[in-house]
C-alpha cells in the first residue's frame, strides 16, 4: 500500500468485513470459516450468538439442528468450534501432545470397532458396553471415563461428532484424514490454516497474529508446533501489513482498510464474547479504547460488567455492553454504559428497541 490505513480504517475495516450482509447459515460458515463454540446459555449459546448476525432469520438452535447436513465438523482449531469439513481435513491426522498408554490405546482400539459396527454411537451405548467407570476431569472432578474417552479419540481423528442429542455428541468414525506430508506439504497446510486464522479475525496486531498461531499450533495441529517461528515468518511476508501508532498490523493481502468499499451502518448490536470483533482483547483495547472483560468464571462478587456481558456497537462504536435473560418467558435487559449513560441519541434509542425485537425474535419470545 503507498499510505499506511489509519486506526479509524483498520476500525472500519474489521466491522465492515464480519458483519457482512445476511446470508443463508452454509455461506455464513463458509465465510467465516470457524464458529467458536460455548456451552453457556445466556441467553443462548455463543455460536448462536454468533451466527444471529450474519443468518437471514437465524433462530437459536439452528445450527445444532442443521449440523448433520451442512458438511461441517466439531473440531478444534484455534478454540473448539465448528468449521467447514476441508479446513477441518487440514489439521489431520493431528497427533496429540499426550501420548496414551497401552492400556488406553488398546481401550481406544475396541471402541472404535464397536463404532464401526454400530455406525453411531451414544457415549451412555459405550458405557453400557465397556463400563469403563470414573476418572479425574481436568476440573479436578470426576467424569464418565467412557466420555472423556471418546472425548480423546474425536480429537485425534478417530472419530467425528455426526449429531447432537439433547445437546450430547452422537459419533461415528472419522473417515481418514490427508496423507502424511513431506516437508513443503505441511508447510503449505500450515500457511492455509493460518490464512484462514487472518481471513476471520484481520485486521490483526503483530502479537495477536502470533497468539492465535500459537493456539493453533496448541490445540488444532500441536504435531506441527515446531514449525511455529518458520509458519509465522511465512505469513509476515505473504500478508499486508503497516505500521500505525507503533503497532504492526495484518490483514489478507487482497484487502485495502482504507478503501471505501468498507462501509458501517447505523444499526446496534449486543455481540457475544467470542464474536469475530470482540475476541481479540488487545485490538478491542486498540479500538474502542476500554478494555472488555468476560467474566462467566470470575466470583460473582468481582465482576464489573456481568456474568455474561454482550459488548454494545453502534455504528463503530462499543459504547457498553448489556446483559440479557429470559425470565417467566420474557427478555430481561440490563445495561451498562462506558460514558456511564446512554447516548441521547433518538436513532440509538430506536437501534436499541430494533436489536432487542431482533433477539426476542432469534429467541422465539
Amino acid at each position: 500500500m503507498p499510505t499506511a490505513p489509519t486506526l479509524e480504517q483498520l476500525r472500519r475495516h474489521a466491522i465492515a468485513r464480519t458483519l457482512f450482509t445476511p446470508t443463508t447459515l452454509p455461506r455464513a460458515i463458509a465465510r467465516l470459516g470457524f464458529v467458536q463454540a460455548d456451552p453457556i446459555r445466556a441467553p443462548a449459546r455463543a455460536q448462536d450468538l454468533t451466527l444471529r448476525h450474519r443468518v437471514r432469520d437465524y433462530r437459536a438452535g439452528e445450527l445444532e439442528r442443521r449440523y448433520a447436513r451442512l458438511g461441517i465438523e466439531e473440531d478444534f482449531f484455534v478454540n473448539y468450534g465448528f468449521l467447514p469439513r476441508a479446513h477441518a481435513d487440514l489439521m489431520h491426522p493431528r497427533t496429540a501432545r499426550e501420548a496414551w498408554t497401552a492400556e488406553r490405546a488398546q481401550q481406544a482400539a475396541a471402541v472404535l470397532a464397536f463404532v464401526q459396527e454400530r455406525g453411531a454411537v451414544h457415549p451412555r451405548e459405550v458405557e453400557a458396553q465397556f463400563a469403563h467407570g470414573r476418572t479425574r476431569n481436568w476440573f479436578g472432578g470426576s467424569s464418565n471415563a467412557s466420555t472423556q474417552l471418546l472425548d480423546a479419540m474425536h480429537y485425534r481423528g478417530l472419530l467425528r461428532v455426526l449429531r447432537r442429542d439433547s445437546g450430547t455428541r452422537v459419533y461415528a468414525v472419522r473417515a481418514a484424514g490427508l496423507p502424511a506430508d513431506d516437508a513443503q506439504a505441511t508447510d503449505a497446510r500450515m500457511d492455509a490454516l493460518v490464512d484462514l486464522v487472518v481471513a476471520k479475525y484481520a485486521p490483526l496486531p503483530a502479537a495477536s497474529l502470533g497468539q492465535l498461531l500459537s493456539l493453533l499450533l496448541r490445540g488444532g495441529a500441536p504435531q506441527w508446533a515446531a514449525g511455529r517461528a518458520a509458519a509465522l515468518a511465512r505469513a509476515r511476508l505473504r500478508l499486508a501489513r503497516a505500521r500505525v501508532d507503533g503497532v504492526d498490523w495484518y490483514w489478507p493481502v487482497a484487502e485495502n482498510p482504507a478503501a471505501a468499499r468498507w462501509r458501517t451502518d447505523e444499526g446496534v448490536r449486543l455481540l457475544t464474547p467470542f464474536d469475530p470483533l470482540v475476541w481479540d482483547r488487545r485490538r478491542f483495547t486498540l479500538f474502542w479504547g476500554w478494555a472488555y472483560r468476560f467474566e462467566a468464571y470470575t466470583p460473582a462478587p468481582r465482576r464489573q460488567l456481568g456474568y455474561y456481558a454482550l459488548p454494545l456497537l453502534w455504528h463503530e462504536q462499543v459504547i457498553g455492553w448489556g446483559n440479557l435473560a429470559v425470565v417467566d418467558g420474557a427478555l430481561s435487559a440490563q445495561f451498562g454504559y462506558v460514558a456511564g449513560k446512554p447516548p441521547r441519541s433518538a436513532l440509538f434509542r430506536a437501534g436499541l428497541d430494533e436489536e432487542l425485537d431482533r433477539v426476542r425474535a432469534f429467541l422465539g419470545l
